[in-house]
């Protein structure tokens, strides 16, 4: 098949297929790193077809999805990756049946390889100390404090404290409005060290914008600061402290969600916190709550301690 052939076959396959884009950004308010991701799975799609000589979503049927999704754990695709390819052609599908484009969506009822889902790795309280512990006077210090702060204090996700502006905090009321996954607001609170972080930083950020700059985290040039900036910044601080682990705000975020199970037990206000949607989502800090408490049992309970190996075997 000629470069031109496939080409052709592509855009015939994608008619619509920016309608769809449009549905998503402008209906489903899905944010642009989301849209990358369906774009980018989509492709994966396009490009079975096109192997396949598939030249219409109309020709997709169930068979094929299995075929694909085969064919793609074989060349090593992870399940959780697999799974978010079929969550976007649902959707995809889910489109086309409104407008009239398909009559009926092959997608439903195909489900991924299952994955074992790992726990996500987290820093214990000391660590979180250690980190956050430095008082520097460098404007940069003193942004990228914050920035930790705030994701440990209040939860954030990293696109949620990349996009926040200054009047998303209520320094009176010590309270953050964040815009979520799906264009979601949520209110959490913001401890006493975060806000004292912001009050130094706020200082320093004066020197770096004009009045109309609205971004809370901008660099030297007055540029609201992008998600790759804020990972390498905190990858740096966990270096200069010495933390055993790569750290990404990530981590903070999962840190901030065991400290709270593990002290409340609430389950359901950790997930209004975190703004999950499921609460499944949220359970796994459960299994990283039950984690330290066996950990704790393995060492202070007396029948739970291994035996030293100079007491006597029983009869």
């Amino acid at each position: 098949m000629t470069a031109k052939v496939a080409q052709k076959k592509a855009s015939s396959l994608f008619e619509g297929g920016e309608a769809f884009f449009d549905y998503l950004r402008n209906e489903r308010r899905l944010s642009s790193l989301t849209l990358q991701n369906y774009r980018r799975d989509l492709q994966k799609v396009v490009a079975y077809c096109q192997e396949q000589n598939i030249d219409g979503w109309q020709r997709i049927d169930v068979h094929h999805v299995r075929a694909l999704v085969a064919q793609l754990h074989r060349r090593g695709l992870a399940g959780r990756s697999l799974q978010r390819l079929l969550s976007a052609l649902r959707t995809l599908f889910n489109y086309l049946l409104r407008e009239g484009v398909v009559k009926n969506n092959p997608v439903q009822g195909v489900r991924a390889p299952k994955t074992t889902r790992q726990l996500p790795r987290t820093l214990d309280v000391d660590q979180v100390n250690q980190l956050l512990a430095h008082d520097e006077t460098d404007p940069l210090a003193i942004r990228d404090r914050t920035m930790m702060e705030l994701i440990y204090s209040s939860g954030l996700r990293l696109a949620e404290l990349a996009g926040l502006d200054i009047n998303d905090i209520d320094r009176r009321d010590a309270v953050v409005r964040i815009t979520g996954k799906g264009s979601k607001t949520r209110v959490v609170p913001v401890g006493r060290h975060a806000l004292a972080a912001l009050e130094r930083w706020l200082k320093c950020r004066a020197a770096w914008v004009t009045p109309d700059n609205s971004a809370l985290f901008v660099g030297k040039r007055g540029r609201r600061l992008g998600h790759r900036a804020i990972q390498l910044r905190l990858r740096e601080w966990a270096v200069r402290h010495g933390l055993p682990e790569a750290l990404h705000p990530h981590m903070l975020r999962h840190s901030f969600a065991s400290h709270m199970l593990e002290s409340s037990g609430d389950l359901r206000a950790v997930q209004e916190l975190l703004g999950h949607a499921d609460i499944s989502t949220t359970q796994i800090y459960t299994h990283l709550d039950f984690q330290h408490l066996a950990k704790v049992y393995d060492q202070a309970h007396p029948r739970a301690r291994k035996r030293s190996t100079s007491e006597p075997d029983e009869d």
